[in-house]
Order: C-alpha cells, then structure tokens, then sequence
C-alpha cells in the first residue's frame, strides 16, 4: 500500500513539473496558435511585406541621393601591423624620358634600336623621319615596362653621343584612388536608378529617371576612360627619343663663263641701268618739270640782257 502511494505521488510530481516547464518556456499550444494573431514562424503578414517594400523603396531614394552629391569614399586604412615589419604601399608612377642623340650612321643606328626594343618587351608607338637644316633626324616614341625603362636607356647610350637627356617620374597613387572610387560610387548609382526605373510607374517619372541615368552613364564612361589611361601609362613608361645625322651641304663649282655671255650679261644690266633711270625720271617729273621751267626762264633773261638797246633820237638844229 504504501508503495502505491509512493508511485502515484512520484507521477503527481512529474506531471505538475512537466507544466511548470511548459509555462516557463512560453511555447503556445495549437489552440492558441489558431485563436491569437501569431503566425508560424518564417511567414510574415501581408502589412509586413507591404511595408519592407516602402521601406526599400525610400532606402533606395537616399541611397542615389547620398552617393550622387557625397564626396567619394576615403581611401581604404592602411592594414593592422603584424608581428612582422609593415609592407610599404605599392605607389602608381609613371616615367617619362627625352633623349637626343647624335649618330655618323642613322640608318645602323635605326636597326640597332628595333633590337634593343624588342629585348626590352616594348614596342614603338610613333614614328617620323625628317631631312632638315643639314641633318637627318627620326623621332621615334617608345613604349617599355617599367622594370626595363632604366636597361633600355643604358642600351640607347650607345647609339652615339647623348646631348640631352630629360628624365621624370609622376606619383599618380592619389590621383588613382580617387578616380577608382569615385568610379565604384558612380556604378552603385546606376544600379539605384536602374532599380528604381524598374518600379516606376508613371511616364513622368520613367523620362526623369532616364534622363538622371543618362548623365551618370556619360560620367562612369569618362571616368573608365581616365582609370584606363593611367593604368595604360603606369603599365608602359615613355621615351621620346631623337636620333639625328648631320648631312654636308656641297655647294656648287661656279660655272665658267664665256666673252659671249659675259658681254651679253653687260648688256642687259646696262638696258636695265637705262630702264631704272628712266622710271626714276617719269617718277620725279613734277621736279624735272620745274627745273625746266626755271632754266628757259633763265635763258631768255639772259638773251634780253645781249640784245643791244635802241637808239636815241637826236633833237632837230
């Protein structure tokens, strides 16, 4: 008897701590679950949805809002230091290089060059040859890595006599970052408005949309083009280089003239002595004409003066 009262006590005490878990964990029954509002999990109201899309959609309005008038991201920070030493930044530069050169043989000197180019894994971008003021020059534009920009103008040294030589370096890492995010910033913009192109509705909105994606389009294409240069000019280094010979003038044996010729050339600068004179005059008739005048003038006061004077009648006796 007493061991059936033991086990019906010991099943009381299990039942009634069973409940008290139940409550204490909150875990609704079914018939709860059918009578209250609460929906099983992974499933959302239709309020719900309705207002995850508004709030998407006002998101999205800020987003082309801040992205199109903010500054661009500021460079990334630099990594935490390890237990090692800290690994310098890699720096964008581009070099530049002006050399002129003076040659005895240009065309030696050419076949040279297009050697020294191809082992230095460059290649000619511009070529122009000119015979000019006593000398026959070529300027040629060369591309090459920059890891063999020093290698190549040791080589072009020895095509003759260096008599100028210009060498300078662009840091272009700055100028770099920003072009690239503001690159990245200008592409989320675009996919903002593509976004909101796609929900819009009303034809005003379409037009204005395009309008705005349109000028963000010219944008990114023109900041493509400017990354693409400086990746272009940091990968390949430029040498302008001028190679010149100097070409001798002979001047011309003068000819050996005969009695003929030389009479015939003594006549035609004395007709051309009378020509000249009588231009000269026709251009000072106004003077020749006065002088003229005044010496007639004086010719005939002259012949007055000669003439003997008449003579006097005497008076009658």
């Amino acid at each position: 008897m007493n061991y059936l009262l033991g086990v019906l006590l010991s099943l009381m005490l299990l039942s009634q701590t069973g409940c008290g878990q139940k409550r204490q964990t909150g875990e609704p029954s079914a018939t709860e679950l059918v009578n209250s509002d609460v929906l099983p999990e992974g499933q959302e109201s239709e309020q719900t949805v309705a207002d995850k899309e508004v709030s998407e959609a006002v998101g999205a309005s800020k987003a082309i809002e801040v992205a199109g008038n903010s500054a661009p991201p500021p460079p990334l920070a630099a990594p935490a230091a390890t237990s090692g030493a800290t690994p310098a930044p890699t720096r964008l530069l581009i070099y530049h290089a002006d050399i002129r050169l003076r040659t005895t043989s240009l065309a030696r000197a050419t076949a040279r060059l297009d050697s020294l180019v191809r082992r230095s894994s460059g290649y000619l971008s511009a070529s122009s040859e000119t015979h000019a003021d006593g000398e026959w020059r070529q300027e040629t534009t060369i591309r090459v890595p920059p890891r063999q920009f020093q290698t190549l103008l040791s080589g072009l040294a020895g095509l003759g006599t260096v008599e100028e030589k210009k060498l300078s370096t662009d840091d272009v890492t700055a100028e770099h970052a920003d072009v690239a995010a503001r690159l990245q910033a200008k592409r989320a913009v675009e996919r903002q408005y593509t976004a909101l192109l796609g929900r819009a509705q009303k034809i005003k909105d379409i037009l204005d949309i395009e309008e705005k994606l349109g000028e963000v389009r010219e944008t990114i294409e023109a900041t493509e083009s400017r990354l693409k240069t400086l990746n272009d000019e940091v990968a390949y280094a430029t040498i302008t280089l001028t190679l010149y010979q100097p070409v001798t003038q002979t001047m011309p044996d003068a000819p050996i003239l005969s009695l003929g010729s030389r009479a015939a050339e003594a006549f035609y600068d004395g007709w051309q002595l009378l020509i000249s004179l009588l231009l000269g005059v026709l251009n000072l008739w106004p003077l020749v004409l006065g002088v003229g005048m005044a010496g007639w003038w004086l010719w005939r006061r002259r012949q007055a003066k000669r003439q003997p004077a008449p003579p006097t009648p005497t008076a009658a006796a």
